[in-house]
């Protein structure tokens, strides 16, 4: 039995098609089944480190990819010159308080030179008194006769000048009241210049204990530029500590494919840098505008001619804790992720805002 002449190629040509449909048919149902995009990336919230006063780097105690807890001190800031503020501050803050002593013991003698003017203006009176009294009786016993005018001229200049003596001693104790009172106003005074003192020792106290610069959070120290010697200034970046345990990755799916995707949808991750080995993950939330948006320049299409470009919504994607090489994750990796759209789990895109529209649009209308 002969073959035609033409089989081999018929036959390929069977075999081709037949693998193009079975393809085509997986791929439609894995299409069906599925969103996926390689337009995504692991991030992770780092920390910037910063010090937050200025000085000479003493002393780096982490190296470059260092693990380190929140807490931890990783370098120290020369403290020999907040030593010597905080010196300052203490011993300007206890002249203040020791002057607001000797207001308090001026204001005690005060009270006490009070009670001596006033028992002198009590004297004064009494002798004010008996001289008007020798006045009266001398002025009548001269009227009669019986005693000499210079006996009464005499009995008048001493009630005259027992009538002084009281003014005197009443403008004493008036006197000496009111500088009472002016010590009031002093320690008022003093007192809050002591209280100022006393929080310029507390700021003194804070930069000393701030010479310690700490790790914010727990992870891994990366981009470490600090080095012992250097001047530094408060926001200056010295190193970064990234939470590799916390990483979580952020897919930008076309506007075309987010239609089909809820929160709470399993994710498939796969990234180069582990081969075909798999991370499982869900949607957690949606970017509130798309990435373009988020630019230095944004793209203004009012102008010039119009090409329609489907725009990508940032996704953003929680890793499962429990997967092992969840902890392996590093921002700035590049992976690919496959979502299981058949799963009805939490609000679809269209519907992840409509909660909190209503609920502010309620807020609203229970404002007067």
């Amino acid at each position: 039995m002969t073959l035609p002449k033409n089989f081999v190629p018929l036959a390929a040509a069977a075999v081709v098609v037949l693998a193009l449909a079975v393809g085509g048919g997986f791929w439609w149902i894995d299409k069906q089944r599925h969103e996926g995009t390689d337009n995504a990336f692991v991030q992770a919230d780092k920390v910037t480190v910063a010090p937050q006063v200025d000085g000479y780097i003493a002393e780096v105690l982490v190296e470059d990819n260092s693990p380190v807890t929140a807490g931890q001190v990783v370098a120290r800031i020369d403290p020999a010159p907040f030593r010597a503020r905080l010196a300052q501050a203490e011993a300007n803050a206890q002249a203040l308080q020791a002057a607001v002593r000797g207001v308090d013991d001026r204001a005690r003698l005060e009270q006490a030179m009070i009670a001596q003017k006033a028992a002198g203006l009590a004297s004064a009176s009494a002798q004010a008194d008996l001289a008007a009294a020798e006045l009266e009786r001398y002025g009548h016993l001269a009227t009669q006769g019986w005693v000499s005018p210079q006996r009464a001229q005499t009995a008048r200049a001493a009630a005259t000048q027992a009538s002084a003596g009281v003014a005197e001693a009443r403008a004493g104790l008036e006197a000496e009241r009111r500088a009472a009172e002016s010590l009031g106003s002093t320690r008022a005074q003093t007192l809050a210049q002591a209280q100022a003192a006393l929080a310029t020792v507390e700021q003194a106290r804070i930069d000393l204990d701030r010479t310690e610069i700490r790790a914010p959070a727990s992870g891994v120290v990366g981009a470490r530029s600090v080095r012992p010697g250097q001047y530094v200034r408060p926001g200056s970046a010295l190193m970064s500590v990234v939470p590799l345990g916390e990483a979580y990755v952020v897919a930008n799916f076309k506007e075309t494919q987010v239609a089909r995707l809820r929160i709470g949808q399993p994710v498939t991750i796969t990234a180069d840098a582990f081969g075909k080995r798999k991370i499982k993950g869900r949607i957690e939330s949606f970017a509130p505008a798309t990435g373009s948006e988020f630019a230095l320049i944004p793209v203004e299409n009012a102008v010039g001619n119009f090409t329609k470009i489907a725009q990508r919504l940032p996704v953003k994607i929680a890793v499962d804790a429990d997967s092992p090489l969840a902890g392996a994750l590093r921002p700035g990796l590049s992976v690919k992720v496959k979502v299981d759209v058949t799963a009805d789990t939490g609000p679809s895109f269209a519907e992840a805002q409509a909660p909190r529209r209503h609920a502010q649009q309620g807020q609203a209308r229970q404002e007067p």
